[in-house]
């Protein structure tokens, strides 16, 4: 490799003594690199090397065991997908993807989750704003947030997801709308047909499935295994920018018994269907009513820095779902959704915790658990069947 794609930096190759994160930053631009460095930098990040496209980055990592890479996606001789599928083979470490702000990126974003990228997050732009105080916090937070993923329980959990069909093979017409639909009458749950119908659920149930970090995957699962039959309304608030929430919806949707989509704001939605709360709004359940939940978005404040929140859309939901409730909490760091699983417990409903094992970051399920408000803590890949459980009718 030519020296000039790779810049070092003084810093030790090990790791500081301090718990300091140690990063190595990956983009095809001297201009990026040279401000994602001070942005980190101004936030107490190590960063240890700098590599201008794939084949460097994969050299590089091998060479100075980061903690954490930022991996920019369209660069020459090897891209970031690619980048991300060497780095996991030969040195697996956490990567985080920083995409642009564009439909076709969400999709190579997503596909870069799929080879094995932790997280990602929306590249800071290059100008100066009185916004860069705002994306410098959430880069950091997003780098130490990704630092900290648990690679095991990450690759534990991937194998469990089936690869999304490109989207030139998902064209939106009305014959493809058709036959997505017959997909999904067909689409079976990993429950045993034996035990589905020994199994009475009630004619409405809704579900609020709430995830952080190294969720994408999770979420996907769980709504791959939650049969159509079991009459669910279900909300999905992934932690996710502004931009990305519409293609995670169109994911799930090929992968689901349920028709989902990323939620509006005013619309209603009965069983079978799932809505996805949009980056950059909070989703809140506004009425229940001929076993229908109207849902509304609000612009207000982030909660526990992030929005869309969990805790909103749970609480929400506490306060105007009729009939059975269920909340899900999966991966992720903070404490986003602790209260509102908190609350659906204190109501009657059923509540389910990610693993330790499968969870990629075991903090916001770690924390609930410590309230004492989770009935099951399951698996990634239990977590639907646990679900079904808290809603079977005797």
């Amino acid at each position: 490799m030519s020296s000039g794609r790779v810049t070092v930096s003084t810093a030790s190759g090990s790791n500081t003594a301090d718990g300091t994160t140690r990063a190595v930053i990956v983009d095809d631009s001297r201009f990026m690199r040279t401000l994602i460095r001070t942005l980190l930098e101004d936030g107490g990040i190590d960063v240890v090397a700098e590599a201008s496209d794939g084949a460097a980055a994969v050299e590089t990592v091998t060479e100075h065991a980061p903690d954490v890479v930022t991996m920019d996606i369209e660069m020459p001789e090897m891209n970031g997908i690619e980048a991300v599928e060497a780095i996991m083979e030969d040195c697996p470490t956490p990567v985080l993807m920083l995409s642009a702000h564009a439909e076709d990126d969400a999709d190579v974003t997503f596909e870069a989750l799929d080879k094995g990228a932790v997280d990602f997050v929306t590249k800071p732009g290059g100008e100066v704003t009185s916004s860069m105080p705002s994306v410098k916090r959430e880069l950091v937070e997003k780098v130490q947030s990704a630092a900290a993923v648990d690679l095991s329980a990450t690759e534990r959990t991937k194998g469990n997801v089936t690869t999304a069909p490109s989207r030139d093979s998902q064209t939106e017409t009305a014959t493809t709308q058709t036959d997505r639909s017959r997909e999904r009458e067909q689409t079976t749950s990993p429950v045993s047909p034996e035990s589905r119908l020994k199994r009475s659920f009630p004619d409405v149930s809704t579900l609020v499935i709430g995830a952080s970090t190294g969720g994408p995957n999770v979420v996907e699962e769980v709504l791959g295994e939650l049969p159509a039959d079991a009459n669910l309304r279900i909300l999905v608030v992934q932690h996710m920018p502004e931009g990305f929430t519409r293609r995670f919806a169109d994911r799930l949707d090929t992968r689901s018994a349920y028709n989902v989509q990323e939620a509006t704001d005013g619309e209603k939605i009965g069983a079978g269907e799932a809505r996805v709360a949009p980056g950059g709004s909070h989703l809140v359940v506004d009425r229940d009513r001929g076993g229908r939940l109207t849902l509304k978005l609000t612009d207000t404040k982030p909660v526990h820095g992030v929005k869309p929140a969990i805790d909103l859309t749970m609480a929400s939901a506490v306060e105007t779902v009729e009939g059975p409730l269920a909340g899900a909490l999966l991966t992720g760091m903070g404490r986003d959704g602790v209260d509102g699983m908190g609350r659906i417990h204190e109501a009657g409903g059923h509540t389910v915790a990610q693993d330790e094992a499968t969870s990629a970051i075991f903090g916001m399920p770690m924390r609930a658990i410590e309230t004492g408000c989770i009935e099951v803590v399951a698996p990634a890949e239990k977590v639907a069947s646990s679900i079904l459980d808290g809603l079977t009718e005797d």
